[in-house]
């Protein structure tokens, strides 16, 4: 199988480079990326998201002959097209497809009799089969199914985790015929050693995905809930869930900002496509709406904070530590802290914001804010917000650039009580 495969994936990010460099061992494979930029430096042996690291990136480009290239023409010759771009949300929570129309634009180009595409993106049930298998079909002159096939195996990357990598964590696959369905999980199933699990439809491939997310923003949701009630009532949130947890199917989930390209994303999908089908998603929005107001809690309490231990807050000086939507990873796609620092700007306060991981260009270019790579080491603070359990913040002694009258909270509850103010 490997001598006629040839793949070819589009979307170099998070998802698509640690599937291609996978991808790259078994078959000739080529990465392809609009951003050229993005694929000189891949090409030069790195990768700026740190998911794939030098070594292996070197080793594939050396010995596999992997590339990368923004170049069209360098793509023609494959057979097998994997499409791997994002699939945010507008400022209005509605699913914006514009990156998946452009990449199956790229694909109608060069697709061939023969030919398979699949989906990597994550999307609700009906996009594959209803948005973009169209735009290839217009763009290429192929008709569907008789000319060239296709299938959706969604993404399962877990950014900045080195732990569980692509190839071990199990894949659904699906195909647009049985026996397609059958040689693209033959495809993933020689690279994926977790193994993989071949859905019936392409549809029902995307319901999985989407509600996967789904799921965990809910339970994400009921335990902030939960948060929220417990500190009106003077109790400790992690203290109930700690004891909780002794319960042998108790969910282990804690409270927290839910951010990122996919939690935070995914259920505005499902939701739009259960309302296009006259349903009212009530507890999936319910947990959006819980969720998203999160970054605007933290900043309220810890404003109330000090003004309990008689900190000025008109002109305060506040550092929060982390950017990005998680920890031990540079990605700050629709990071949530952002809403602490935006709720916090509405009292006139100066705001420091500390994170080694992200990239003081991309925070600046996306959202307008200055972001530093080192602890600042001539001014004091009156009041720390950590906000990311970065792993260069496991041992920092903050209170080393705190005030003497100070306010510590700890958004994700990874300092021990009796070191913070309060934490969710």
């Amino acid at each position: 199988m490997n001598q006629d495969i040839k793949i070819c994936v589009i979307g170099l990010g998070y998802v698509g480079l640690p599937l291609a460099r996978l991808f790259s061992t078994k078959y000739p494979t080529v990465g392809f990326d609009m951003n050229a930029k993005r694929c000189e430096a891949l090409m030069a042996g790195h990768d700026a998201t740190l998911e794939v690291s030098d070594e292996l990136l070197q080793d594939a480009i050396k010995n596999h002959n992997f590339k990368c290239t923004a170049n069209i023409d360098d793509i023609r010759d494959c057979n097998f097209y994997v499409v791997a771009v994002p699939t945010p949300v507008d400022e209005n929570n509605n699913p914006d497809l514009t990156p998946l129309y452009g990449a199956s634009t790229t694909v109608g180009k060069v697709i061939k009799p023969g030919d398979i595409v699949v989906y990597e993106s994550t999307v609700y049930p009906g996009v594959t089969e209803d948005e973009c298998i169209p735009v290839v079909e217009k763009v290429s002159g192929l008709k569907f199914n008789e000319d060239f096939f296709a299938g959706y195996s969604p993404e399962r990357i877990n950014p900045g985790d080195k732990l569980h990598t692509v190839e071990k964590i199990k894949k659904v696959t699906s195909g647009s015929t049985p026996e397609i369905g059958k040689l693209v999980n033959d495809v993933y199933s020689s690279v994926i050693t977790a193994g993989t699990h071949l859905a019936p439809t392409i549809k029902v491939a995307e319901a999985a995905k989407v509600i996967e997310n789904s799921q965990r923003d809910i339970n994400i949701a009921f335990v902030n809930e939960l948060s929220k009630i417990f500190t009106l009532m003077g109790i400790d949130t992690m203290d109930v869930l700690d004891a909780a947890s002794t319960k042998w199917n108790f969910l282990p989930f804690k409270p927290g900002l839910v951010g990122g390209h996919c939690i935070g994303v995914d259920p505005y999908y499902l939701a739009q496509c259960a309302q296009r089908h006259g349903y009212n998603p009530e507890i999936i929005l319910a947990g959006r709406r819980m969720n998203d107001g999160m970054g605007a809690y933290v900043a309220d309490r810890v404003i109330k904070l000090m003004l309990k231990k008689g900190i000025q807050v008109l002109g305060s000086h506040i550092i929060i530590l982390g950017f990005t939507f998680k920890e031990n990873c540079p990605d700050v796609r629709n990071t949530k802290v952002v809403d602490i620092v935006k709720a916090l700007q509405e009292y006139n306060l100066n705001i420091t914001i500390y994170d080694p991981w992200a990239n003081p260009a991309a925070v600046r270019h996306e959202y307008g804010l200055e972001v530093v790579n080192e602890l600042p080491a001539n001014e004091k603070f009156d009041a720390a917000i950590a906000a990311v359990a970065h792993r260069e913040f496991t041992d920092l002694d903050i209170t080393t650039v705190l005030k003497p009258a100070h306010v510590i909270f700890d958004v994700k509850a990874t300092r021990p009580a009796a070191e913070v103010d309060a934490r969710l």
